[in-house]
């Protein structure tokens, strides 16, 4: 692993991930060059010995006060260039970016985005560049504040030698430079981003990719009977490891469950790529569904009618890394992938939705 240290950005404070040696860094949020004097002073990083912190919060102390009450991390990977490419992922970014500005009224400063097309190289969505924005979207945050992820690109699992997973798999999410620094497993997904929350704050998490089921890590899944009816399955560690907030609530709408693909596929928009998820969950909101339940259900139902319409959903890829290694490509065809939700607590789903 590369040797680095944590400082914090001499003016907003965003925490800022220092190469071994380097004496200046610019910060990506506020673009302020923070100076070391003397870099073998400043404290290591707490991911140098491969462990996520216990506490995100106690090294992102504050928050830059533009951001306001709700902020969003929004982050798109095509992988150009690549054998994993992907068509539709960064028009999901800005597909969502659009969404949360006109109609959950989001200011557009507070939105962080990570895509391959950004020009600034600290806003590429890097494995090092993707957790120190995360530290932003938690950073700070108090009672009444409103945050989101959205994550597009690929996903996958990796071996859990901890006992923690059920089925023996932690769930990853795969950065631009995944091949060479590896991936965001949801271990560390849920210490960053679930775990700080405190009493009064509301996370929704939405995750178009494989795998993603619980890519969060979250204790609870949302599961439905065939008359429609929905209980909760118990999710929590049988090591008993924590895997909730600190008094906030965290809900994720993932792609599908942990064992299906999700597709980058044209055939939902009838006009370009898009990943089926992000695609369904903007739709069931631009179509009225008002409370978690009714989002839930309209996603899926969005992508039956998808499949039964045009004999599966083709026109497009599944944004599996195995299938697209296998075939060099995209994997084209039908395909069946049910999106699930994810809480940090039980709740009654059919209570508003809001972002």
């Amino acid at each position: 692993m590369a040797s680095y240290m944590l400082v914090n950005c001499s003016n907003c404070r965003t925490p800022l991930q220092l190469p071994a040696g380097a004496k200046a860094i610019r910060c990506a949020l506020c673009h302020a060059v923070t100076h070391i004097a003397e870099p073998r002073n400043v404290p290591p990083s707490p991911y140098s010995n491969g462990a996520p912190p216990a506490n995100p919060l106690q090294y992102s102390p504050s928050v830059p006060s533009a951001h306001g009450s709700k902020r969003a991390l929004i982050v798109g990977i095509s992988y150009k260039y690549s054998r994993y490419q992907l068509k539709g992922c960064i028009n999901d970014a800005k597909c969502m970016k659009f969404l949360l500005m006109n109609k959950f009224q989001f200011p557009e400063s507070s939105i962080l985005m990570l895509t391959e097309e950004e020009r600034d190289p600290l806003r590429l969505p890097t494995k090092q560049n993707m957790r120190m924005a995360m530290f932003w979207l938690v950073q700070g945050c108090k009672s009444g504040d409103s945050l989101v992820f959205h994550y597009s690109g690929h996903g996958s699992q990796q071996r859990d030698y901890t006992g923690e997973e059920v089925d023996g798999y932690d769930e990853t999410l795969c950065p631009v430079d995944f091949e060479t620094q590896g991936m965001l497993v949801d271990n560390e997904l849920n210490a960053t981003l679930v775990r700080p929350l405190p009493r009064g704050v509301k996370l929704h998490c939405i995750i178009d990719a494989c795998h993603s089921g619980t890519a969060l890590d979250l204790p609870f899944l949302c599961k439905f009977n065939s008359y429609g009816q929905f209980a909760w399955e118990d999710h929590r560690p049988r090591s008993g490891a924590w895997k909730g907030t600190s008094g906030g609530d965290a809900y994720s709408f993932s792609g599908c469950d942990d064992g299906q693909t999700s597709a980058d596929t044209s055939a939902l928009s009838k006009v370009t790529s898009t990943g089926a998820m992000t695609y369904c969950f903007i739709q069931a909101i631009e179509h009225g569904h008002k409370t978690y339940g009714s989002v839930l259900n309209g996603m899926r139902q969005a992508i039956r009618n998808a499949n039964t319409s045009s004999g599966g959903i083709g026109g497009g890829g599944v944004t599996t890394l195995i299938g697209m290694l296998l075939t060099g490509g995209s994997v084209a065809g039908g395909l069946t992938q049910e999106p699930q939700l994810t809480s940090a607590n039980l709740f009654d789903i059919n209570m508003p939705f809001t972002l």
